[in-house]
């Protein structure tokens, strides 16, 4: 069963939040920032000059050359989880928000200056991951019926199209640069595991083996290297990703092939659950987490 849950049950998890970067070659690590409550899933902008990111159920803006913090307004979305994605062209923001009705997760977008958010999925649960680089489509995952499973809409709302359709949990989807593949994770092969598929949900194939769970996978700007999370293998249930695990922080070639372990760290949900890539294919942005005594 997955384990997703509204930002107001996540809030105390009686650690501290580092905002950090990490150049994927080098392996340099730094701390941008400690946070004694729960941050989660940094965005990189586009130009580079932003990290954005939410807290308490509302999204924040971190300027890497100052350090400064702004909260974006986001009208009545204050209830965002840590499923939130930058358009293409970089002026708005897709959110899922918990609606005040059932508290279900449903996708909002807004400019990224703040404003009124516009909802497009009024089906419920939906998890966005997902913003085509030609900017007309989200794909995203959603329980319809008892099941997990990936989805895609027009940014302008109407009618949704379902990718996937087998046993188990299929999340995470996010296309790659140029928009013919959508990378996602599934239980499919017992373990979570890395997967590809065509846009349209054509041929979907394996990208990771190991004897782990692996979620997210996230593809650098230039579509030749994806980063991910790893979890020990029984230190969850494959449909698992919980927070205040030990996990690593892996690299691997978009064609596929070995892997990478580029950090080990203290986290797990709120990591990396979004695509944190700098502009430049160099580095990535995560959170990770420190007990409080």
């Amino acid at each position: 069963m997955n384990t997703r849950k509204t930002p107001i049950e996540r809030q105390d998890r009686g650690t501290t939040s580092i905002l950090e970067t990490l150049n994927v070659d080098t392996g340099e690590r730094k701390a941008l920032g400690e946070f004694e409550d729960v941050i989660e899933a940094p965005n990189w902008t586009g130009d580079g000059k932003f990290l954005i990111y939410n807290r308490n159920g509302r999204l924040y803006r971190y300027d890497l050359s100052s350090g400064g913090i702004d909260e974006i307004n986001t009208g009545f979305a204050v209830d965002c989880n840590n499923d939130h994605v930058l358009s293409p062209d970089g002026q708005s923001i897709a959110v899922s928000h918990h609606t005040y009705e059932d508290g279900q997760s449903r996708i909002y977008i807004l400019p990224i200056t703040g404003g009124n958010p516009v909802l497009i999925t009024p089906m419920a649960p939906s998890y966005l991951h997902g913003w085509s680089p030609d900017g007309k489509t989200l794909a995203y995952c959603a329980e319809r019926n008892g099941q997990y499973d990936v989805y895609t809409i027009p940014v302008t709302g109407g009618r949704e199209t379902q990718l996937t359709d087998v046993p188990g949990l299929d999340d995470g989807p996010e296309y790659s640069p140029e928009g013919r593949y959508l990378w996602f994770n599934s239980t499919r092969s017992e373990l979570m595991q890395l997967w590809r598929m065509g846009a349209d949900g054509s041929n979907p194939t394996q990208m990771t083996f190991d004897q782990a769970n692996n979620w997210f996978g996230h593809v650098s700007p230039n579509g030749e290297r994806v980063v991910y999370i790893s979890y020990k293998k029984g230190d969850v249930e494959p449909d698992q990703h919980p927070p205040n695990k030990n996990v690593q922080l892996r690299l691997m070639s978009a064609s596929g092939g070995d892997f990478k372990v580029i950090a080990e760290l203290f986290g797990g949900q709120g990591t990396i659950n979004v695509n944190s890539w700098s502009p430049d294919n160099k580095t990535i942005a995560f959170v990770s987490y420190r007990l409080k005594s």
